[in-house]
């Protein structure tokens, strides 16, 4: 699992965007370019790699699980088909597109966390695409930040909105 590679992918790039962007940085950009980021970095690169595993490496990735390859990874490889490509989408689409890619993969990782967790405490399945770093920073923390980043970045909108006066 590559997850390492992708948390050094969405620094860089957030260092680059900030560093070279013309703006200021405020505390909305800054969680904006953050989410950014990690949507494409995690939902769509890491979709379309985990799409690829799921598929063609199928044996080997449940190898890794510490699992049976069975027909269920190819359902698998759809979800992250799907999210990679919503993730890679996030390049162009933003606000709504953003969220609702967010939410859904944060739930899709989350779910896989679950599965992985219950699969180490009643099996003490410790393998290692099924525990260590994988389950406690990909399927866990994650999808947490990403939807940390989606209520910050909703709360600010709501700071920034003009407030509407009840006469109007």
């Amino acid at each position: 699992m590559a997850w390492y590679l992708y948390l050094t992918a969405v620094a860089v790039a957030i260092c680059l965007h900030l560093w070279l962007g013309k703006r200021p940085v405020s505390g909305g950009r800054f969680v904006e370019v953050v989410l950014l980021y990690l949507l494409v970095f995690y939902a769509g690169v890491g979709g379309l790699v985990g799409f690829l595993g799921h598929t063609f490496k199928s044996q080997e990735v449940a190898r890794q699980i510490g699992w049976q390859s069975n027909p269920f990874q190819l359902e698998v490889a759809m979800a992250n088909l799907a999210f990679g490509v919503l993730g890679v989408m996030c390049i162009w689409q933003k606000g709504s597109f953003r969220t609702a890619t967010g939410i859904g993969f944060a739930i899709f990782l989350l779910g896989c966390g679950y599965v992985h967790l219950r699969d180490l405490t009643l099996h003490g399945n410790l393998a290692p695409y099924n525990a260590g770093p994988v389950l406690w920073f990909n399927d866990l923390a994650v999808p947490l930040v990403i939807l940390i980043l989606l209520l910050v970045r909703r709360r600010l909108a709501g700071i920034q909105a003009e407030p509407i006066s009840p006469n109007t």
